[in-house]
């Protein structure tokens, strides 16, 4: 018997296709929303013939309708790579806060509870290590980088709002660094980038003097603390992420490592602006109320994505 239906955007893409699988594992119907302008129905594809997924190509910014009934609503839908989101700054801007709108309604209408998909760019460069959730962030809002950050702190804001004056049942996970299969190779962030580079055996392109830091967290791990999160009492916003810090550096010589391409090596560029020099979760709350934190070390991690990126970058 199944559980009940969610309804899943950006369901083709990196995190939205691993929420579908998991959704579908643990005996939901699962209804699979994307407009593929970053997504990619291969991602999805295996699960075309169960009768518990079904696909809706619809964009979330235009008025959005799902018949019969809704139990959970989680809204994956937008750009989230540097190079996509300054590339189609307005689609990131409408998604973020029409397609939120729409969703908000939606699951007013059905009686859904919604999950919402913020980032740890709602901290900007930020100036509280690490950061927790009570802190407000420092933000560029004019920035190359505000069209995505701004879009996801209206978001939030758009949430609550409808939590408080309607009483809908919302949730709000902040992502901090996440990466695993099918991340698209060319999206421009750190991880798929080193990795492609490190394949072809190009130069790994470290911006600044790669003392900058991240916090990665293998996609397996997020999952879980979100369908924790989902399934919880809990209202307020809440980190998912890896709290093991790395700088830049270090993380690229890890790569080049783990790739073995004798022709792999460290090319320094001009740091971009607003780019931040520190990201590190603060999860105490996860770890309090979910009771989650993450159980894959980057290594296994890396070793896992490795698997993958191989299969669509032969090796040089």
């Amino acid at each position: 018997m199944l559980k009940g239906r969610i309804l899943v955007t950006g369901a083709a893409g990196f995190i939205g296709s691993h929420l579908c699988d998991r959704f579908v594992n643990d005996g939901y119907h699962v209804i699979g929303m994307d407009n593929l302008i970053t997504g990619n129905l291969g991602n999805i594809e295996h699960l075309f013939h169960l009768k518990e997924f079904e696909f809706y190509h619809h964009d979330v910014s235009k008025f959005v309708h799902v018949p019969g009934d809704l139990n959970y609503i989680l809204h994956f839908a937008s750009p989230a790579s540097p190079i996509d989101y300054l590339k189609m700054p307005i689609q990131t801007l409408k998604v973020g806060s029409l397609g939120t709108h729409n969703l908000l309604g939606l699951a007013k209408q059905k009686k859904s509870r919604i999950l919402i998909a913020s980032t740890s760019e709602v901290y900007g460069d930020p100036l509280v290590h690490p950061q927790t959730e009570e802190y407000w962030g420092n933000v560029n809002p004019i920035g190359p980088r505000g069209v995505y950050d701004e879009a996801k702190r209206f978001q939030e804001a758009i949430t609550m709002a409808y939590h408080r004056y309607h009483g809908l049942e919302t949730r709000i996970v902040r992502i901090f660094n996440t990466y695993g299969p099918r991340m698209r190779m060319e999206d421009g962030r750190v991880l798929p980038a080193f990795f492609s580079q490190a394949i072809r055996g190009e130069e790994l392109t470290v911006f600044g003097d790669g003392s900058q830091t991240r916090s990665f967290c293998y996609v397996n791990d997020l999952v879980d603390g979100i369908v924790r999160l989902l399934l919880s009492d809990y209202e307020k916003p809440v980190n998912l992420g890896n709290p093991q810090e790395v700088t830049v550096l270090e993380f690229a010589n890890e790569i080049i490592q783990l790739v073995g391409n004798p022709k792999a090596r460290i090319a320094y560029r001009e740091l971009p602006e607003d780019d931040p020099k520190q990201r590190k979760p603060d999860i105490s709350l996860a770890r309090k109320i979910l009771h989650w934190e993450p159980k894959f070390d980057r290594s296994k991690g890396l070793e896992l994505t490795f698997e993958y990126f191989k299969k669509i970058v032969p090796l040089q």
